[in-house]
């Protein structure tokens, strides 16, 4: 059983806040999406999107990419709280049912830390008010660290 990865941020709030202003705001995809960091900590991370009309595909489910793209964060969201600043190596998603809802949620755990990479699983849901969460995609990434340290990423 491995031991909870040390985080690379001084506190949950500072996590949240450096996400915003770079993994959101400096991405624009992101920001366009209006992806929410929700925690960013000790190897895990859970982020929230609204859904929106033009986020969908012809059946009116959310669109794989924007699926895709919970997983993803999440996974290199998870990454960067243990090891910096980090970039997606590859990740292999699931579809596990529509994502169909009021917002998309997307959790990601560190499975392992290493020096060169970092291995993470990530699990995204649809919500909607009053129903209970449906678990849509499965995830697992591997999590890249650049060498720079989060606190030396320009801003």
């Amino acid at each position: 059983m491995s031991t909870r990865p040390v985080t690379r941020f001084d506190s949950p709030e500072a996590s949240i806040a450096y996400m915003r202003k770079v993994a959101v705001a400096r991405s624009g995809f992101s920001a366009w999406l209006d992806v929410e960091p929700v925690k960013v900590w000790q190897g895990e991370s859970e982020l929230t999107l609204t859904l929106r009309p033009e986020m969908t595909q012809h059946h009116g489910f959310a669109h794989g990419a924007i699926v895709g793209l919970m997983a993803d964060n999440a996974c290199a969201w998870a990454g960067a709280s243990v090891a910096g600043d980090v970039v997606t190596g590859g990740y292999t998603i699931d579809f596990l049912r529509p994502a169909k809802g009021e917002r998309l949620r997307a959790k990601g755990t560190v499975v392992k830390a290493g020096k060169r990479q970092v291995v993470v699983r990530a699990d995204v849901w649809a919500e909607s008010e009053g129903e209970a969460p449906v678990h849509v995609a499965a995830a697992q990434a591997t999590i890249v660290p650049t060498g720079l340290a989060s606190e030396t990423v320009a801003m």
